[in-house]
């Protein structure tokens, strides 16, 4: 594992490039805000993949990026958006996600070392109650043992996420999958910038269901149980 900090000062590396992919479906409240965020931090790259969006999502977009369209589904979305990304570093955004201004900072400081395949942000849910430090404190312990999912900000160099095939054309735990290929394809930098996530899953479902949810789809994964059978116990929330 890497920390970004041993690169901070050293200005003889090349920096990567990176581009920004954001699978979106629905999210017109958040998207202004989001991809305005994320152009002050500089990426060099900013595309938006809308899975058929009914309301002014993808149109809202096209103002701060570029906007692909494809069939909806995480999975599908973000192999689209690697497909059509140039940048040496592929880095995959959920739009309920807020990335501190270091964030790419740390992020290219990482990836100048050429052994790091990809890596993680440190999650900060939003809310500041108990069940925001509570799935903060999980998701931070899990993510020292190689577990993390797509919420986290997972970041890869493009040639090696094509090389891996992308992601898996699953409904759930597609990043999940992907997460343990990267982690086996090379050492990660689990960067201590946060991210900070949006906490309207456990607002809309509750704590207790939503953490019930998490423990029943993991735990069904492991028995093998297909993705496809999977996502009818992780509702949407849009």
């Amino acid at each position: 594992m890497h920390s970004s900090r041993s690169f901070e000062y050293n200005v003889t590396l090349t920096m990567p490039t990176v581009s920004v992919i954001v699978p979106a479906l629905n999210e017109e409240a958040r998207i202004p805000s989001l991809l305005s965020g994320l152009l002050s931090l500089g990426p060099d790259e900013l595309i938006l993949v809308d899975g058929g969006s009914t309301d002014r999502t993808a149109c809202l977009a096209e103002r701060y990026a570029t906007v692909l369209r494809s069939a909806a589904g995480r999975a599908v979305q973000m192999n689209a958006g690697a497909r059509a990304a140039s940048g040496d570093v592929l880095l995959f955004l959920h739009a309920d996600a807020r990335l501190d201004p270091t964030g790419l900072v740390a992020l290219r400081n990482a990836m100048t070392d050429p052994a790091v395949a990809g890596g993680t942000f440190d999650i900060r849910y939003e809310g500041g109650d108990l069940a925001a430090r509570a799935f903060t404190s999980l998701n931070r312990a899990r993510r020292r043992c190689g577990i993390f999912y797509g919420d986290a900000g997972i970041f890869c160099r493009r040639a090696l996420f094509h090389r891996l095939g992308g992601y898996r054309d699953w409904p759930i735990m597609e990043d999940y999958e992907f997460a343990r290929r990267l982690w086996k394809a090379g050492p990660l930098a689990l960067l201590a910038e946060p991210i900070w996530i949006s906490d309207r899953r456990w607002r809309h479902g509750g704590m207790l269901r939503t953490l019930a949810s998490w423990v029943l789809i993991q735990g069904l994964y492991y028995a093998r149980v297909p993705p496809q059978r999977l996502a009818r116990f992780y509702p949407h929330i849009r």
